[in-house]
């Protein structure tokens, strides 16, 4: 791939992960798709899977990102001890469709739960119920592949150079406190090793917690299942052009039967609230601008001194937020085993699709722009309005 570089007037360009398990291959295709445009996030945020996808991309030079991203999906998509499905098994399953697939995408998924995935994670010899096992072997399965997986495709010392920023989220288990695991600010500047991407992934029961100087962490996604309030929220409040890459769709369909229950349920309960999340800032934002402007009409004299002022100012801005949504829509063979479903085919069909919604996204060049001097908030989606693409304006 030949690398363009595409001035953008923001002071950030955020790229934003949710946590989805299988399903974070599409994220790998949305960045390919950035890379191809020429857009270069310089802060990656991630949850869960979006933390071992933000590893990759901050952990390697811009030329090796999508290959190392690649790379770690094609290692972790084989089973850990059985042989993978052949090619022409593949290929019937895709050619059949409907009820095959499905069939076939349940088989891939048992196969996970039963042997584990290659370079990432296997079942425990014994039981985690086996007496005096430690806190931290207390899962079903073990991560050590996955440790070494990272440290293989991973330069951390990369990570921990601020070359790009990088903040990825875990739960601390013991008081229950979301925990920033940040490259550039905060206890943890230039200290992050393969543990806290780890750390942000370890959901329990499946994976354990992760130990890092002492306290134990689990998966972020238990809190917030999206880096978004954070980011937007962090100070000094920055111009910030922001892809929030979802994998878990708010909105569906009445489910059918009780595994269509179970899944919408899971679709609820990780999904982002994107847009809720997006009104609430926009409401913030507009609260700040108006702040600024009756600041503005205040005399120097009669601000010097005066703490509410000097409060207000430290609230008060007029910065630009522009949040593009690329969020991850089930295909009709999806279901309740879609977040631990690592087939290679389905891999490479979300990869397909990410790749897709961001060159659809970024077909209207115009999304890319600031929003106007009366809009406090812009958002775009090229799937809302069942395809139509269109986007939203959040006014002053």
């Amino acid at each position: 791939m030949k690398l363009t570089n595409r001035s953008l007037p923001y002071d950030h360009i955020a790229l934003l992960l949710q946590g989805g398990g299988a399903l974070g291959s599409y994220q790998a295709g949305v960045f390919e798709g950035l890379a191809e445009a020429g857009i270069w996030p310089n802060w990656v945020a991630g949850i869960s899977i979006g933390a071992l996808n933000s590893a990759l991309i901050a952990g390697n030079a811009p030329e090796q990102r999508v290959d190392r991203l690649r790379e770690f999906w094609n290692t972790i998509c084989q089973p850990a001890f059985v042989a993978p499905s052949t090619d022409w098994m593949q290929a019937a399953a895709e050619a059949g469709g409907g009820a095959l697939r499905t069939a076939f995408n349940a088989m891939e998924a048992a196969r996970a739960v039963v042997g584990g995935q290659h370079g990432f994670f296997v079942p425990r010899l014994t039981p985690p119920w086996w007496p005096q096992r430690p806190f931290h072997e207390l899962s079903w399965y073990d991560v050590a592949p996955l440790k070494a997986t990272l440290e293989r495709l991973v330069d951390f010392d990369r990570i921990n150079s601020g070359e790009m920023r990088v903040t990825v989220s875990a739960v601390n288990v013991r008081n229950g406190n979301f925990e920033r695991f940040d490259n550039s600010r905060g206890p943890w500047k230039g200290r992050l090793r393969a543990e806290h991407f780890m750390a942000s992934g370890a959901l329990p029961p499946g994976f354990p917690a992760v130990e890092i100087d002492g306290e134990c962490y689990w998966d972020g996604g238990l809190v917030s299942n999206t880096p978004l309030t954070e980011v937007l929220a962090d100070t000094p409040r920055r111009d910030t052009l922001a892809f929030q890459v979802d994998l878990w769709s708010a909105t569906g369909p009445l489910p059918a039967n009780l595994y269509d229950i179970e899944e919408r349920q899971k679709d609820i309960r990780f999904s982002s609230r994107t847009r809720a999340i997006t009104d609430l800032l926009s409401r913030e934002q507009k609260l700040r601008a108006l702040l600024r402007g009756v600041l503005a009409k205040v005399p120097p004299e009669a601000r010097e001194g005066c703490e509410w002022c000097e409060e207000a100012a430290l609230e008060a801005c007029d910065r630009k937020l522009n949040i593009v949504q690329l969020i991850y829509r089930d295909k009709e063979w999806d279901g309740l085993s879609k977040d631990y479903e690592f087939g290679p085919l389905t891999m490479r069909e979300h990869w397909a699709s990410g790749l897709d919604d961001v060159r659809r996204t970024l077909a209207h060049a115009d999304w890319l722009n600031p929003p106007t001097p009366k809009a406090a908030v812009v958002t775009h989606d090229v799937h809302r309005d069942n395809g139509a693409g269109r986007s939203s304006r959040r006014r002053r």
